[in-house]
């Protein structure tokens, strides 16, 4: 008879609820207790992050719902840093949230557990930067209209 192993690929995973001014963080590490904490969206704040991320000394998958353009400043930090980031589809989320909990309700520290959630579960999308991988024209000029009507 075989014996088999199982490993477990141990890495950190970071859910970030992104909002305007502050983002709600949910970061678990296999055989630690989930932490819990909030952080400013300032330069200041993702340097303090980032070397909290660091002092784990293993790999780093981070996943984030795309808000408006709030989220960008964080990925493009994150990515540089050489973190994996990943998004949560907005609907996506909504949807698991009330299928997690049975309620509509939203708050932001719930939203982080789904979105903990979905990237245990590898539900997330990849993440490219428009900046970093140069395609940042095309995607700004995709968002313009025209206007002439004549």
């Amino acid at each position: 008879m075989q014996s088999s192993k199982v490993t477990l690929n141990e890495e950190v995973l970071v859910a970030i609820d992104v909002s305007k001014r502050r983002f709600d963080l949910l970061l678990e590490s296999s055989g630690q207790r989930r932490r819990k904490f909030k952080i400013q969206n300032t330069l200041h704040d993702y340097k303090a992050l980032s070397e909290l991320l660091r002092s784990y000394r293993l790999p780093v998958r981070v996943g984030l719902e795309a808000t408006g353009n709030f989220h960008r400043t964080i990925a493009y930090f994150l990515e540089g840093e050489g973190f994996e980031v990943q998004l949560v589809s907005s609907l996506a989320l909504a949807r698991t949230r009330e299928a997690l909990t049975n309620s509509w309700d939203k708050n932001d520290p719930k939203d982080a557990q789904v979105i903990l959630y979905m990237l245990k579960n590898k539900i997330v999308q990849l993440y490219h930067d428009h900046l970093r991988h140069g395609y940042h024209d095309i995607q700004e000029i995709s968002k313009t209209e025209d206007n002439d009507s004549a």
